[in-house]
């Protein structure tokens, strides 16, 4: 385990923050192959999914003829959103090891104690992130959206690690324990999966169908295609659902995660 650093005595917001978000990277430095379950399940989903599934192109409706570009968006999300959830596991251990009960008497605002690890998750992701994504260009995707397209890509990805991250905290604060661990990472992909993640909305039948329709998940995916997908380029329309779907997530979360920590606090 990383070592703690002292916190100052009547500190600032921002130097907490700091400091626990230096703490949250210290992961990274000194534990190698921190990254490497982010980064290595996407990868190996995309070359997968790619594979197996490049005929869905053919259909009628289907927005691209590149099932690669409709995969890479996705595959990004999963890498952030791995990587944010693992925030929940650090904060359990740390829960189990006694450290967060000091943090919890310290005269520190309890959001604060959140902010520093979910910029450390955010952080973190842009690595997996960034290779799933010079991966995919190199198996031929496309940047069809160009640079706004690619900076909805990181704001989707970003965003969701961000999302994740809250998820895991409060799994964290409710069950105290790093058991619970595959329970967020089960969580981000039971999210990704009940969405319009291997075909469009127009394609899917049955219950998957109305699941996607109401799963904020689907126009974060939107929001992200916009960088390698033909058929949904970069536009007003195809951006705010997803920063609404974004903003409405990490306020649920973010309160679910407050609610959680004053509980434990009580």
């Amino acid at each position: 385990m990383a070592s703690a650093p002292a916190l100052p005595a009547a500190p600032g917001t921002l130097a907490v923050i700091g400091v626990l978000w230096r703490r949250s990277l210290n992961e990274v430095v000194r534990v190698r192959g921190a990254l490497l379950p982010a980064t290595v399940a996407p990868v190996v989903f995309l070359l997968g999914m790619s594979g197996q599934f490049s005929r869905l192109t053919g259909l009628e409706g289907f927005p691209t003829d590149s099932y690669l570009s409709w995969i890479v968006p996705l595959s990004c999300l999963q890498a952030a959103g791995f990587a944010g959830a693992a925030t929940g596991a650090n904060l359990a251990r740390d829960i189990e090891q006694g450290w967060f009960d000091r943090l919890l008497v310290s005269p520190v605002p309890r959001p604060v104690l959140v902010a520093g690890p979910i910029l450390g998750a955010i952080t973190r992701c842009l690595v997996p992130t960034t290779v799933v994504l010079v991966v995919g260009f190199l198996l031929g995707a496309e940047l069809t959206g160009g640079l706004l397209g690619l900076l909805a890509l990181y704001l989707a990805a970003t965003a969701f690690c961000a999302v994740a991250g809250l998820w895991g905290v409060f799994m964290a604060v409710i069950f105290r324990t790093q058991q619970a661990g595959p329970l967020m990472q089960q969580g981000v992909f039971v999210a990704v999966f009940l969405s319009t993640a291997y075909t469009p909305q127009a394609l899917l039948r049955g219950w998957l169908e109305g699941a996607a329709a109401y799963n904020p998940v689907t126009y974060v995916l939107e929001l992200g295609r916009q960088a390698t997908v033909s058929g949904i380029e970069p536009s007003l329309a195809n951006t705010w659902p997803g920063l609404a779907a974004l903003g409405g997530l990490l306020a649920c979360f973010g309160a679910l995660a407050m609610l959680g920590l004053r509980r434990m606090g009580a």
